[in-house]
């Protein structure tokens, strides 16, 4: 195997993690309340922006632009839950697609409106430089997001089945009426998981952005990404996210090097698709 193609698999390993990461917070949604958050790209865009404006009004990079884009985000997600979720929790399904479908507009055109429409990136020298190891070339900001999008996917896994919080979190998504008898209430639980969720977009974004094109309308691409990875992972299970995105990761990367960069998404999309015919449940779901 040539040192080229062991850099491109890396390479989508690296990717893939950032993947798992912001849809890990997608499933994690579908698992607590059963709701598909149609919003989570445009989740992700602003994280982007976030981490975009920390560094041109402070000149900050990811050190400071990370920990803010997971605020502000994470901040985001818990009023979006009481302003927004909580009601139409109540409705029919279709309620509930209209409504995050209505709230990805609302934010994607109010970045239209602030930022407009032009293509924004980061300098490519924010990080660091690349670095050479047995041959390969790794770029910095890639190095970066792909490991702290992997521990921290992880450590989202490690919350959710080794913590008393966790434990309260699966308890609600389990049966609401007898969390609340056990002293467990529901819409904490419920808001803490929309702000993990949110937060976990905004951490992605403000990786994501210091090698990934920024632009309003990015969301609808990256939001297709996050729901090709949960479906293939299976929904509700952040294991799963985490092994579909990495090798969605690597797929992309590999189709773009082997067939060319228009065709990465088809390939991926093909893919996907044959294998949920044979396993609808995805990788790690139930039936």
């Amino acid at each position: 195997m040539s040192f080229v193609l062991v850099q491109v698999i890396v390479g989508g390993l690296l990717l893939g993690a950032v993947y798992a990461l912001f849809s890990s917070g997608l499933t994690l949604v579908w698992g607590m309340m059963n709701i598909v958050n149609f919003a989570h790209g445009d989740f992700v865009m602003l994280g982007m922006y976030v981490a975009y404006v920390v560094y041109t009004l402070m000149g900050g990079g990811p050190i400071l632009g990370a920990p803010l884009a997971t605020l502000v985000l994470a901040t985001l997600g818990v009023v979006v839950y009481f302003a927004l979720i909580r009601g139409i929790m109540k409705g029919p399904m279709l309620a509930q697609i209209l409504g995050t479908f209505g709230l990805a507009l609302l934010l994607r055109y109010s970045v239209f409106w602030w930022f407009g429409a032009n293509f924004l990136s980061m300098p490519p020298n924010i990080v660091g430089g690349t670095y050479a190891f047995a041959g390969l070339r790794i770029e910095a900001s890639r190095l970066l997001a792909g490991v702290v999008a992997l521990l921290v996917t992880l450590g989202l896994h490690l919350l959710l089945t080794r913590t008393s919080l966790g434990s309260k979190m699966l308890a609600v998504a389990e049966d609401q009426t007898a969390a609340q008898l056990m002293g467990i209430r529901p819409d904490t639980m419920q808001a803490i998981a929309w702000a993990i969720a949110a937060g976990a977009t905004g951490l992605a974004g403000a990786l994501i952005a210091n090698f990934f094109y920024i632009v309003p309308t990015v969301g609808e691409t990256l939001g297709i990404v996050a729901f090709v990875t949960v479906s293939l992972g299976g929904f509700g299970s952040v294991p799963g996210a985490l092994v579909a995105g990495l090798l969605i990761g690597v797929i992309e990367s590999l189709s773009g090097y082997l067939i060319g960069a228009i065709y990465k998404d088809i390939v991926v999309y093909v893919l996907f698709l044959f294998f949920l015919w044979f396993r609808p449940q995805g990788l790690m779901g139930k039936m």
